[in-house]
């Protein structure tokens, strides 16, 4: 034993061993007791709605009033982090939170110098200040840096640099990376320059000081001195460094983004937690919207307000969105959106209506309609010029919005089933409370929102299918089946077809256009006026009117909204013009047809064909003419005559002729008055011969009102129950019997309708015979 040593005594061995336990168990306790306030950003976030690209449209304040938008190190530049670590924190990855080695130097420099030339904080001590109010004295340099070693302790590197990028101050309210780069440069943390980097990293050493919206003169010494040190440390090359250093210092004063503000604002509504709302919106065109939206209205009586909304039909994200001509405009009430408010859609429902037709088997795209005066019940359209054509086809009644055809059709289609499917296609019509559905709808008697009108309008770009506009990028497609492929074909083309009002294709390049499929709407009153295009790359839709709903006399969709629509079509990036159109599908076929029976004209005798049209079949059929409201299609009359005089020959006849059977093709009676004096004769019976005595006329028929004979009935692809069919007995005075081979399936009285259902497929034989015997029988096929 060395007597020089002093023997340790098991008692100091023992308090040794407590010391050792107790102190890490003491700091541990004091530790929670006295935890670091670790906030969770998303709380106190600021909410940013951003656009495709990442630019801000518009954002909110957090609860705190500070703008902040959180980040992490992988949604910022390389650049940022380069110029801040090397700036701030060089061992930022190797130490505990406190940097002996920085502190030594930094005061050492004091000493030397007699003032700070360097700081000894680390990246985690400045989070630390951050956190929570730490007074710059040495008791509080002390406080920071046991605060810094309990975040180290808790949070990982990754973690804390994440807390930095997002409670940096840069001044005023802004604070966070990610807020200052958007408010001082227009753009994301992840686009940044060199420049650009090194002065946002400097810029929390003295953000009031070196504001570049301020004092762009410090900003960009301050910013110089960063690239120098970054050049010193071989971090960034000379030339890098040089050319950083000729970036002048121009900073935006600071305004939050306001693009798409109602859209944003309605998205904050509906997702109250998110801080970082991602849309589809495209920020260029939208910012050309807003412009050209503002443009027009101030063109417009005052008060006068628009909406309009841009889809891509590919994956409906919806790519611009104005709700309002002026945001936040107290005389035009541009506190509301009109985007999504139940106006009167006028005729822009039409489009649908005759593809439902289409698939009924009601019309081709050449059917012959009446536009003449009709009765409907106690209902009496007329059209909006009050003008009525005669003989229209399919194409030229729904490109020239004429009334009566479309009403004519919603009468053989049933407004109730319109109604059903347009509200399974994501359109809900509105109607007056206690209203059913009725045959006013199909001009406006009812309500629909743009959006919702824009989706369906999809269908014709997406063969058939409308779908919800998408207004987030993680918001599912969801889709429903509108109308078969063939029909939306052959709308697209009915309206497509129109080519712009007052402009000569042939005489104009329209390459770098896109083709829209349109059609506008105006409400009774001018309240409201409508247009909505259709092309391959773009949905667009167009409202113009006042939300207050106070008349507009004169302004209608053609005048009103229409050129605002091709003014945003033209508009467009060169990724939604250059999209192609879509191929013909196989069960579109094109045809020539015959008036006035509708016929394709192989099918047709020669002289039953007066008119010739080339039209576009749905599934190789060419429905009959239908008949007009009350009245029996027309059908081919037989009769006798002489083959030399041509006179008809009726009863018993004294003289000698040489008969023949002959046979001519009438046009619906309304139509007459518009028949040429040739047309006429063709379509009238001819003279009797003098020598004839004709019997009495016969008991007058009955005939079947809603369906065609040979008529192909099949339920919508989008439902399962069997198709049901509203059929009247024209001619009928009592009750009526309906008899489906044979099979009595309803009754009814006189010509009201009936509702019938077709439970079996196949080829059958539809009776309807009233009590006196007079009758009425049509082919059909059902199939399910």
């Amino acid at each position: 034993m060395n007597p020089s040593r002093p023997a340790v005594r098991p008692c100091d061995r023992r308090l040794m061993l407590a010391l050792l336990l107790i102190v890490p168990a003491l700091l541990l306790l004091l530790d929670r007791l006295f935890p670091p306030p670790l906030p969770n950003p998303q709380d106190t976030a600021a909410t940013v709605v951003l656009a495709r690209d990442g630019t801000p449209l518009r954002a909110f304040a957090g609860p705190d009033g500070v703008w902040r938008y959180p980040v992490t190190p992988d949604d910022v530049s390389p650049l940022y982090l380069e110029a801040l670590l090397a700036y701030e924190d060089r061992r930022f990855h190797h130490h505990a939170g406190v940097d002996a080695l920085a502190l030594l130097r930094a005061t050492a420099q004091a000493l030397i110098h007699g003032e700070t030339i360097s700081g000894g904080s680390t990246l985690t001590m400045q989070v630390a200040r951050m956190l929570e109010p730490i007074p710059h004295t040495l008791p509080g340099k002390l406080r920071q840096m046991v605060r810094a070693v309990q975040i180290e302790a808790r949070l990982s590197k990754h973690e804390i640099l994440t807390l930095y990028l997002d409670y940096a101050p840069f001044g005023g309210t802004l604070q966070g990376v990610q807020a200052a780069s958007y408010a001082y440069l227009g753009r994301p943390a992840n686009e940044l320059s060199h420049a650009e980097a090194a002065l946002l990293a400097v810029l929390p050493q003295a953000p009031s000081r070196l504001r570049p919206d301020r004092h762009p003169h410090a900003a960009r010494t301050a910013r110089d001195k960063v690239l120098q040190r970054l050049e010193q440390q071989g971090a960034w090359d000379d030339d890098i460094v040089a050319q950083a250093q000729q970036e002048n210092v121009v900073a935006r004063a600071l305004r939050p983004p306001l693009h798409a503000a109602l859209l944003a604002q309605r998205l904050r509504e509906e997702h109250p937690r998110s801080r970082r709302i991602q849309t589809g919106i495209d920020a260029d065109l939208q910012q050309r919207l807003e412009q050209r939206i503002e443009d027009w209205a101030a063109r417009l009586p005052p008060r006068t307000s628009a909406a309009a909304i841009v889809i891509d039909p590919r994956d409906m994200q919806v790519r611009a969105y104005a709700g309002a001509a002026r945001f936040g405009d107290e005389a035009s009430f541009g506190h509301i959106d009109m985007a999504r408010a139940f106006r009167s859609p006028g005729s822009t429902l039409k489009p649908f209506l005759y593809g439902m037709a289409l698939d009924a088997g009601l019309i081709h795209s050449a059917s012959l309609l009446a536009d003449a005066p009709q009765e409907f019940g106690n209902y009496r359209p007329g059209n909006f010029d009050q003008r009525f054509r005669g003989p229209v086809s399919a194409a030229q009644a729904l490109r020239q919005s004429l009334n009566l055809p479309a009403v004519a059709l919603l009468d053989h289609l049933g407004p109730a089933q319109f109604a059903a499917r347009m509200r399974h296609a994501g359109v809900p019509l509105r109607l007056p409370h206690g209203t059913e559905p009725n045959l006013s709808m199909i001009l406006g008697g009812t309500e629909a929102r743009l959006e919702d009108l824009a989706g369906a309008y999809a269908a014709f770009q997406r063969d058939g299918l409308a779908a919800t506009p998408r207004l987030t990028t993680d918001e599912p497609l969801r889709e429903r089946r509108l109308m078969s492929p063939g029909s939306a074909h052959i709308v697209r083309r009915m309206l497509q077809d129109a080519g712009r009002p007052g402009e000569e294709n042939e005489r104009i390049d329209t390459s770098s256009r896109a083709a829209f499929a349109w059609k506008t709407g105006t409400s009774y009153g001018f309240r409201d006026a409508w247009a909505l295009g259709a092309a391959p790359g773009a949905i667009i839709g167009v409202w113009v009117g006042r939300p207050d709903g106070t008349s507009l006399p004169g302004q209608y969709g053609a005048i009103t909204a229409l050129p605002l629509l091709f003014s945003l079509g033209d508009a467009l990036p060169r990724d939604m013009i250059a999209v192609p159109q879509r191929p013909m599908p196989p069960s579109v076929s094109e045809s020539t047809i015959c008036w006035p029976l509708g016929k394709r004209a192989e099918d047709t005798q020669a002289e039953h064909c007066t008119r010739r049209l080339d039209a576009l079949l749905l599934d190789n059929t060419a429905p009959p003419t239908l008949g007009a409201a009350n009245l029996p299609p027309p059908a081919p009359i037989a009769y006798r005559r002489d083959r030399k005089s041509r006179l008809r020959l009726a009863g018993n006849c004294t003289g000698t002729h040489e008969e023949e059977l002959a046979s001519l093709a009438p046009w619906p009676a309304l139509l007459h008055p518009w028949l040429n004096a040739s047309e006429r004769q063709r379509a009238t019976l001819p003279r009797l011969s003098p020598d004839c005595d004709a019997p009495s006329e016969p008991l007058p028929t009955l005939r079947i009102a809603g369906l065609p004979d040979g008529a192909l009935i099949r339920s919508p692809s989008n439902r399962t129950e069997p198709p049901r069919i509203s059929l009247r007995a024209l001619g009928a005075a009592d009750t009526v019997n309906w008899l489906l081979d044979g099979r009595l399936i309803g009754n009814s009285v006189g010509d009201a309708p009936v509702l019938l259902e077709f439970t079996q497929p196949g080829k059958q034989r539809l009776v309807a015979i009233d009590a006196q015997g007079r009758y009425g029988e049509i082919q059909l096929r059902v199939e399910r």
